[in-house]
């Protein structure tokens, strides 16, 4: 057999996007109106921080700047904006609830009209765009319901029913993140004796107290939030072990854009630097039965996820 066949018939025993990927979810995600079946092709989210915190350097309070930089990220290929106004680092307090409102609303009225001109990367890509609110207080949450958004971030890791009642009178879908602990509060000795059984056990808890709260099933995706309350042990082996969350019947995001535990196995320190990195863990989560990806650069992510599309 010629080395090159040889090679071909062990890349087809990986699991195929799509239709042919086994650990792929297939169902109907609802989100205030819109309707997503899987399986379909991974869906790229595009992080929008309207905070001058954020651990990537990216970020900024210009609601201008942040209107224009949603508009560039549809225009290559995001399907989901992430806009947050407070960011995830424990190192940094918490700003205020009426600070956080007074960051988001503003871009929430205006995020409609900012996109509607965007073209689109391809006919596979949602357009409109869907909008995730990336926030753990619902009183944020609240406040935004009264413009509208797509999808609830919760980074809290869904303490009580509160959010998930939020969604579940606005439509909008509850993404329910682990971790530990509350947020803005550094976690960085945690450890479990199993990190995917911690997982299994966690969503099955918190997807049951959403139930209870009366969100539909097809409005809840999971995080299994890399790097928060985490080990690098601990995220490897959730890259590695994706499919074990992805077979409890949810869409998964994966947050993998420029984590902390890229840089410590390329030992690169500066968060912008880790594009490349990202872009492995991207596909290695499309093989492992992620549905969203969580990303800065979406050029790059765009480019790895049409990729493994094509190639599969």
């Amino acid at each position: 057999m010629n080395p090159m066949d040889a090679n071909a018939t062990k890349l087809e025993k990986f699991p195929r996007p799509g239709k042919d990927n086994i650990a792929a979810f297939q169902g109907t995600l609802r989100a205030r109106g819109r309707t997503i079946e899987f399986p379909r092709r991974p869906l790229a989210m595009g992080i929008l921080n309207i905070n001058d915190d954020s651990f990537s350097g990216d970020g900024s309070l210009d609601q201008t700047w942040a209107l224009k930089r949603a508009a560039e990220m549809v225009s290559q290929g995001a399907d989901i904006i992430d806009v947050g106004g407070e960011s995830a680092r424990t190192n940094r307090p918490p700003v205020t609830e009426a600070e956080e409102i007074h960051r988001i609303l503003p871009f929430l009225e205006k995020f409609g009209t900012a996109v509607e001109n965007a073209k689109p990367r391809d006919p596979a890509q949602l357009f409109p765009p869907l909008l995730s609110l990336n926030t753990w207080r619902p009183a944020v949450a609240s406040a935004a319901a009264e413009i509208g958004f797509d999808i609830l971030n919760d980074i809290g890791a869904l303490p009580d029913g509160t959010n998930a009642r939020i969604c579940a009178r606005t439509g909008a879908a509850l993404l329910i993140m682990h971790s530990q602990g509350s947020p803005k509060v550094p976690h960085t000795h945690t450890t479990y004796p199993d990190i995917l059984a911690e997982l299994e056990a966690f969503f099955r808890e918190k997807t049951a107290l959403a139930l209870a709260a009366g969100l539909p099933r097809e409005q809840i995706l999971l995080d299994p939030g890399i790097d928060f309350a985490k080990q690098a042990p601990d995220n490897l082996a959730i890259f590695r072990h994706l499919d074990r969350i992805a077979a409890l019947g949810f869409p998964v995001l994966l947050p993998v854009s420029r984590k902390s535990v890229i840089g410590r196995v390329l030992g690169i320190e500066n968060p912008a630097d880790r594009d490349a990195g990202t872009v492995a863990c991207i596909v290695a989560g499309i093989l492992r039965g992620a549905s969203i990806l969580r990303v800065h650069n979406i050029p790059a992510a765009w480019s790895a996820i049409r990729a493994v599309e094509a190639a599969g």
